[in-house]
């Protein structure tokens, strides 16, 4: 049996500007599961971030339900869903953030650390492992000025991936590199994704890469417009 992980019911963003009512979001509906990569593709400006943002509890919707891991968000207090989006989410954006004067094996471990979810042995192992998942096992005592760009968004996606989250939410994470690295680091995180059984959102206007998903979604205008099999 398959594994709800992410659950959005009739999800609308709106705000006002200059008098005038705005909908970012128009009644978006999705259901993500353990093992299934989903891409989301679309213009800028039609939304994609800001679904991300509601999908990763960073953000709150003004309508609609979110779910993550059957849990109901909606009247947490923010305390609480920090909470839940530290256990259960893990982030990739298209610039990695590495901190400098942090070897790439410090920065898988730190966020583990910070949320007191593994012991400091536990995180070296963990982020051991998913640094070498990623072809880096030689470069785990590097800094990030000694890595190449491809090597730094590997280690930033094993550091999302440090606090075994159940859902990856990925914005353009390829979006810095060349076409070969991109395509390398992409076919390395779907498998690192599936390999440890997770659930994943990601953004991309790299139509080359759309081979890799399991399901492709098209946002426009704030609508969900195509919600297709990747090789339909």
């Amino acid at each position: 049996m398959t594994e709800t992980i992410l659950e959005l019911n009739n999800i609308t963003k709106s705000f006002t500007q200059g008098g005038h009512h705005l909908d970012i979001l128009k009644d978006i509906s999705l259901t993500i599961e353990a093992n299934q990569v989903i891409g989301l593709l679309g213009p800028s400006g039609c939304g994609k971030t800001s679904l991300l943002n509601i999908c990763g509890l960073v953000d709150e919707a003004s309508h609609g339900e979110v779910r993550i891991n059957h849990l109901l968000v909606k009247k947490m207090k923010d305390a609480e869903r920090a909470k839940i989006r530290g256990k259960n989410v893990g982030f990739v954006y298209q610039f990695h953030h590495l901190l400098p004067d942090f070897t790439a094996l410090e920065n898988v471990m730190m966020p583990a650390l910070v949320n007191k979810l593994l012991t400091k042995e536990e995180a070296i192992k963990v982020a051991t492992s998913l640094l070498e998942s990623l072809g880096l096992a030689e470069r785990i005592q590097h800094f990030p000025a000694q890595l190449s760009g491809g090597e730094q968004q590997r280690v930033a996606i094993a550091r999302a991936m440090i606090n075994k989250p159940k859902l990856i939410l990925a914005d353009e994470p390829t979006g810095n590199l060349d076409p070969q690295t991109a395509a390398k680091v992409f076919a390395l995180m779907i498998e690192t994704i599936k390999s440890n059984n997770l659930a994943a959102l990601i953004v991309t206007h790299n139509h080359q890469l759309i081979k890799n998903f399991d399901k492709v979604l098209t946002l426009e205008k704030g609508r969900l417009v195509r919600y297709v099999e990747a090789n339909a």
